[in-house]
């Protein structure tokens, strides 16, 4: 049994997350934050790829902060071993037996840094706990916790030593983000200015979690209440279904591409103070959602087309739905 919370209340916790986030991050704006929310609220797991030195680790460190939870990071190099990051079964000479020794993954955020710095081997030992929030260490398996989420870092593929992430395993991120440069000078400076204040690099050990766990328990369950109209239902999946016909596209999205917008929208919708989904929340995160589920093809990749233009093609083409039910 969790506790039941109005919508207001709602908003106020979510506006207190992204606010005290946004104290400590210069994002180019709040929806960079809102979105992040969103995945994190939809019960998914966080793919951040963006070139080195843009804040994508600090910025897991400070949501890992604000939300009261344990978290652990791991620095994928590669040389990673898939027991470094589950665990392993090590022998205890005083008790004369083999006992587990749990790794960095038992926890509730794991920052997962520059993850495609590893071999792909590595990177496959968190297709378990990804999908099944549980490991498996020598025939025994162990739970995970309900709020457990993968936050990666990751730098583009064509920077030397990175390996791409097995298919597989990108299905199972709900959304990737990529912050980008930000857009004024003005945003920059407070960049400088800010670490002036701190006197220091890293400023995540002062922060003060802004909810409690309940709460974001809470949060999450709420999300999963939000109303989905069946033209809304139709229009994600027209979508989806578009992404597989594109003449750009080589494997398009799969059902839980699918599972993940709609999953996304609803919580984006929660975020926002409505108990429903309206079309601009699919659209909005279409392409976090999907740009890391398609593979194109490679005369398309030579002509410059990207996964995130494919995808606005394909928005411009469904018609929106026009008619939809506002909550019930």
């Amino acid at each position: 049994m969790y506790m039941k919370m109005n919508i207001e209340d709602i908003q106020i916790l979510c506006n207190r997350i992204t606010d005290e986030a946004g104290k400590v991050f210069v994002a180019a704006d709040k929806e960079v934050l809102v979105k992040i929310l969103s995945g994190f609220l939809a019960g998914g797991h966080i793919l951040f790829e963006d070139n080195p030195g843009l804040g994508k680790t600090l910025l897991v460190k400070v949501f890992a902060k604000i939300t009261g939870c344990q978290w652990k990071r791991i620095q994928f190099t590669p040389d990673l071993m898939p027991a470094d990051i589950i665990g392993t079964k090590v022998w205890k000479g005083v008790n004369s037996n083999f006992e587990i020794e749990k790794g960095p993954i038992f926890t509730n955020f794991l920052l997962a840094d520059e993850i495609n710095r590893a071999m792909p081997k590595t990177q496959s030992a968190l297709l378990e706990a990804m999908e099944e929030h549980q490991v498996t260490i020598e025939g025994n398996t162990y739970k995970l916790g309900s709020l457990f989420t993968v936050m990666a870092t990751q730098n583009p593929i064509e920077m030397e030593g990175t390996y791409p992430l097995p298919e597989a395993q990108m299905d199972r991120f709900i959304m990737k983000i990529s912050m980008g440069y930000l857009d004024s000078i003005e945003k920059e400076s407070e960049i400088l200015r800010r670490r002036v204040l701190w006197k220091r690099d890293d400023p995540t050990e002062d922060i003060k979690s802004a909810v409690t766990q309940d709460q974001l328990v809470a949060l999450l369950n709420e999300a999963e209440n939000v109303y989905v109209d069946e033209n809304i239902i139709r229009y994600i999946t027209e979508i989806i279904r578009c992404t597989r016909k594109n003449s750009n596209v080589r494997l398009g999205a799969s059902p839980r591409g699918g599972l993940a917008l709609l999953k996304l929208s609803r919580a984006f919708a929660l975020i926002n103070g409505r108990n429903f989904v309206i079309p601009d929340d699919v659209k909005l995160l279409a392409a976090n959602a999907l740009s890391h589920r398609i593979m194109l093809n490679v005369d398309s990749i030579l002509e410059g087309v990207t996964p995130e233009s494919v995808i606005n093609m394909i928005l411009k083409g469904v018609e929106v739905p026009k008619e939809y039910t506002r909550g019930i």
